[in-house]
């Protein structure tokens, strides 16, 4: 508590006069209500797969390591996978091997796989691709943390450079929810790649925000393709509030935000609520459009390449992440997982990696 700065320590002392739990660390299975966040960091360095997993294993001779190289699509032979046709420098080329495994993530996976003919057969013909195996499930079911970001003048002057941009957060249940802990808030300083980034702040003005994310989501989107070429982005759509519990949630979740903000734990920090003003939440209907209008990502996209048994249609892949209908190729990463997690996705997704990895080396 001695390393919180004024803010953090505000939030937690309202949150408990509010009525929440405090929890001392949120790393347990049980745990609800206001606390520190767990961070995946060493004195401010994130602690990046690249730095734990990769650094000391990089100098192995059976180890190749190719920077700036595009994967453009999976090599086919039949239903096996031979290898990867990739571009570099300007040249393509091919990569062959026993055993190919996408980690590119809930976005790029599935796009590699349909730019390679395994996905949903209607999308893929409509866009001239050779289909080799029909797979409805690839692209769909979107998940992620939808948020929204309040943003106030702060009375409190800029805080020491280097300064962490999160330290606490809350835990809850959305009242009338069926969701365990559905629903995060935490004080955010404008140094948070949670910041939106349309956001119009004045030289001289001190800011602080708060970010409201729903953990459970019952809304699902979809990545399609825009072309056949590979270096197009695909179309992402979210589809993020469709389902009218999220929207009631994300509601109820805003006011509740707004409630915290209020309290007097705050009243030597905040000086003006700019975002939403006044009027944007005057009622339902205009609360509702304000969402919509800013409402965004967690930066945990997931579930596009689902894990599933036999009879889920849309199953991508099975329980040792192996694609279906295809031999030799696995997907790794947040793509595989069925619905996203109701935290960050970081840790989860070296556990799939390490469970998967364990299988491999039998």
């Amino acid at each position: 508590e001695d390393e919180l700065l004024q803010t953090p320590k505000a939030f937690i002392q309202a949150c408990l006069a509010e009525g929440f739990g405090y929890s001392a660390d949120h790393n347990h299975p049980e745990s609800t209500g206001v606390g520190p966040r767990p961070l995946n960091n060493v004195n401010g360095v994130r602690m990046s797969t690249a730095l734990t997993y990769l650094t000391i294993a990089r100098h192995r001779i059976n180890l190749t390591i190719k920077g700036d190289v595009l994967v453009r699509k999976i090599i086919l032979s039949g239903s096996t996978a031979t290898g990867v046709e990739v571009e570099s420098g300007g040249e393509n080329f091919t990569v062959e091997a026993d055993q190919i495994i996408l980690c590119g993530g809930a976005i790029n996976s599935p796009q590699l796989l349909m730019l390679s003919g395994i996905g949903p057969k209607p999308h893929l013909e409509e866009l001239g691709i050779q289909v080799a195996v029909d797979l409805p499930g690839v692209g769909q079911n979107l998940r992620d943390h939808p948020s929204a970001f309040l943003l106030f003048e702060s009375l409190l002057s800029e805080p020491p450079e280097n300064s962490p941009s999160i330290q606490v957060g809350l835990r809850y249940r959305v009242p009338g929810s069926d969701l365990e802990n559905d629903m995060q808030m935490s004080p955010l300083l404008m140094t948070s790649e949670h910041r939106p980034v349309n956001l119009d702040l004045e030289d001289g003005r001190h800011y602080l925000g708060f970010s409201i994310a729903l953990q459970k989501a019952l809304s699902s989107g979809e990545i399609r393709l825009k072309s056949s070429d590979p270096n197009d982005h695909p179309i992402l759509d979210y589809r993020y509030l469709t389902n009218p519990e999220d929207m009631r949630r994300m509601r109820e979740a805003l006011r509740q935000c707004i409630a915290i903000t209020c309290r007097p734990e705050f009243d030597d920090i905040l000086k003006e609520r700019l975002q939403p003003l006044d009027h944007e939440i005057e009622n339902d209907e205009a609360l509702e459009r304000w969402l919509l209008s800013v409402v965004g990502t967690q930066h945990h996209s997931s579930g596009t390449c689902k894990m599933g048994p036999d009879g889920d249609g849309l199953a991508v892949v099975d329980r040792s992440g192996s694609v279906r209908g295809i031999e030799g190729l696995r997907v790794v990463d947040a793509s595989v997982m069925p619905d996203v997690v109701r935290a960050n996705t970081n840790a989860t997704v070296i556990m799939i990696a390490e469970k998967i990895a364990s299988e491999i080396m039998r």
